[in-house]
């Protein structure tokens, strides 16, 4: 499987910069761990793609992004975090989402995840942590990120998102575009991006076509003149360890870390604590030894 890529790029005249993943690569690596039927896994990797392009914008090795989506739909929580590189990881509380589709035959997301707020936060080297909320929009997520950059941070955004699920549940093509005007956006620049956001409606569609990541972003700069930045590799990576969900049980007290143990079954043999991260689904198990708890 090719990996996923991330294109980017600003405008000649520094009105506005343009970000496009082909993230079908994460998605399928989220299916992979979190076995999502097709509703949830389209929610879910919407909200990777444009979390990965967002934290792709943070500027040092240790900022990162977290974006939450509490929604009343059964799809329950949804939560991707990713790093200052664009590397990203999410889960879905209900993977098994997968609602009747709309009329038109496609996916409903909005069903799934319901009306609620979407929050994202980032956390900075060198600066204080920010943080934001609005109300969801439709649920579609790409209008939620939308409405949030209009209202939070007050930065006129274009987000599209798209992931298309075959029948045999796998990622056929997923991916987004990201535009944010900046300050000072020259009128004619702007002008130009509304003609060509119709062009944007379904970049899953796109990328099912075989075009890539710089041919997407000339689509959407058509008429204007625009400098790439670069080209990343992007991936689904969770950042969980042994040692990491070790450190995470010691902050329990020694009371509450004896009561988890008491309801293991012992049989004769040395009780064990089972921990599974809820964003890889990997498994790593603790004898009271190993959390120094043997008396």
């Amino acid at each position: 499987m090719k990996e996923s890529t991330l294109f980017r790029a600003m405008t000649h005249d520094g009105s506005a910069r343009i970000l496009v993943l082909d993230s079908t690569a994460i998605v399928n690596r989220m299916i992979a761990c979190h076995h999502t039927m097709p509703t949830a896994s389209a929610a879910l990797g919407r909200l990777l793609t444009a979390t990965s392009m967002i934290g792709s914008m943070m500027g040092e090795k240790e900022d990162s992004v977290t974006i939450g989506i509490n929604g009343d739909g059964p799809a329950g929580r949804l939560l991707a975090v990713s790093d200052y590189a664009g590397n990203v990881r999410g889960y879905i509380e209900n993977p098994m989402v997968d609602p009747p589709r709309r009329a038109n035959g496609k996916l409903n997301v909005g069903c799934a995840v319901g009306q609620g707020f979407l929050y994202m936060a980032k956390e900075y080297k060198n600066a204080q942590p920010q943080t934001g909320t609005v109300e969801i929009t439709s649920g579609e997520i790409a209008e939620d990120i939308t409405r949030y950059f209009a209202e939070s941070e007050q930065i006129p955004t274009v987000c599209a998102l798209g992931v298309l699920i075959g029948t045999d549940g796998n990622c056929i093509a997923a991916g987004g575009v990201l535009i944010q005007l900046l300050p000072f956006a020259d009128d004619a620049t702007v002008s130009k991006i509304e003609e060509n956001v119709d062009k944007l409606k379904s970049p899953s569609a796109l990328f099912e076509k075989g075009m890539t990541p710089e041919q997407i972003a000339a689509l959407a700069m058509e008429g204007i003149e625009y400098d790439p930045f670069d080209e990343l590799t992007v991936e689904y990576r969770c950042t969980c360890s042994r040692e990491r969900m070790k450190r995470g049980l010691k902050k329990l007290s020694e009371k509450e870390l004896r009561g988890l143990f008491d309801e293991e079954e012992a049989d004769g043999h040395p009780r064990v604590l089972t921990t599974t991260c809820r964003f890889c689904n990997n498994c790593y198990e603790f004898t009271e030894k190993d959390l120094n708890l043997l008396a």
